[in-house]
Order: structure tokens, then C-alpha cells, then sequence
């Protein structure tokens, strides 16, 4: 189905959309309340100024999307493709509170949380490859079971995060805050590596 969501309605309450086609569309000034997107395409679409309040989105394709001033509250992301999103066009809430997006077997590959007050965010069973998290507060988030190829952490507040079944991670506990974040073996041995000690196996 196609829809552009350009027409006079600006208030979208308790509605399903299924299988939209909306690729390369500008969707402005547009508030979703309690709304499912099922399967549906908004790949390279850019939502201005729209507001999203306990919407979900499941198995849609989100890739390069640009949320320039946009709002989300509660907004749950399941099994989408949402590769090359800077977050930091989004308009986050100014008083700091626990995050208001959730990421579940999603594809976050090539995205931007750079500098971003996401406290208790959720990424789970993610790929979050060449991810920026960078100066970032991720304070008691749960990052279980994702793989962060290549993804960037520096100055990022992972103070009580869960890192539990998470792979492929590169975190320098010294340019990190990390106190009471929680590993796995064999994968935390990964944090050893920017210690300057040698690992010895014991016959």
C-alpha cells in the first residue's frame, strides 16, 4: 500500500499500518499515538517534526531515515532494518529520564548516538555494527546479546549497563565509566586488552 501521509490529517490514534510503501517521502508535522507499523517501508523517508507516543514498529525497513526534530516517547523498535540513522537530529526530551526508544533483534548498523542522554536504553539481540556511542550516557542499559563490531565507546557512561551475551565489543575501561556494568566469559576478556599485561595459558 502506498501512503505519503500528506493530507490535512495531522493526529493518528490507536491505528495499524500494514505493509505501507513510503520510501523518500517527507511525513511533516505528523503525531502517531498508540500506533503498530507492521511491515511497512520508510527507507530514506524523512519524519520532520512528528511526534510518536507508544508506537511500535515491527519487521519495518527504517534505513537511512531522517528524524530531524522528531519525538519519540515509549516507541518500541522489533526485527527492523534501521541501518544509518543519526539520532541526533531527534528531538530528545529535556528532562533526562529513561529512554524512550527500544531496540529488539533489530539491524542498527552505521548509526549515530553520539553525546545522547539514553538512560536504560535497550538494544537487545541487536547488530549494532560501527555504532557511535561516543560521550554518550547509557547508564543501566541493556545491551545483552548484541554484537558491536567495530562500534565506537569513549567518555560513554556505562555505569550498571548489561553487556551479558554481547559480543564483539571494544571498551577501554579507562575512557569509559563501566562501574558495575555487567560481562560475560569468555567475551570480557576483551576489556583486557587495553591493559598492558600478557595472558598466559596454564598447561
Amino acid at each position: 500500500m502506498n501512503l505519503s501521509f500528506n493530507d490535512d490529517q495531522s493526529t493518528y490514534l490507536n491505528q495499524n499500518f500494514k505493509d505501507i510503501e513510503c520510501l523518500k517521502k517527507v511525513i511533516d508535522s505528523k503525531e502517531f499515538d498508540n500506533c503498530i507499523f507492521n511491515g511497512c517501508n520508510f527507507s530514506e523517508t524523512e519524519f520532520y517534526k512528528c511526534k510518536f507516543y507508544e508506537c511500535k514498529f515491527v519487521n519495518c525497513n527504517l534505513s537511512t531515515i531522517n528524524v530531524r526534530s522528531t519525538s519519540f516517547f515509549d516507541t518500541i523498535f522489533e526485527d527492523s532494518k534501521m541501518i544509518g540513522i543519526d539520532w541526533n537530529r531527534a528531538e530528545w526530551p529535556r528532562i533526562k529520564l529513561s529512554s524512550p526508544i527500544q531496540f529488539y533483534k533489530c539491524i542498527l548498523n552505521d548509526s549515530s548516538f553520539f553525546g545522547l542522554s539514553l538512560r536504560e536504553l535497550v538494544i537487545v539481540e541487536c547488530s549494532a555494527h560501527s555504532v557511535d556511542f561516543r560521550e554518550a550516557d547509557c547508564s543501566e542499559a541493556d545491551f545483552s546479546s548484541t554484537d558491536f563490531t567495530d562500534s565506537l565507546f569513549n567518555k560513554t557512561n556505562l555505569t550498571k549497563a548489561n553487556f551479558r551475551d554481547a559480543i564483539n565489543y571494544n571498551i577501554n575501561i579507562f575512557f569509559n565509566e563501566t562501574k558495575k556494568a555487567k560481562f560475560s566469559l569468555p567475551e570480557a576478556m576483551n576489556l583486557l586488552r587495553h591493559l598492558d599485561i600478557e595472558l598466559v595459558d596454564i598447561d
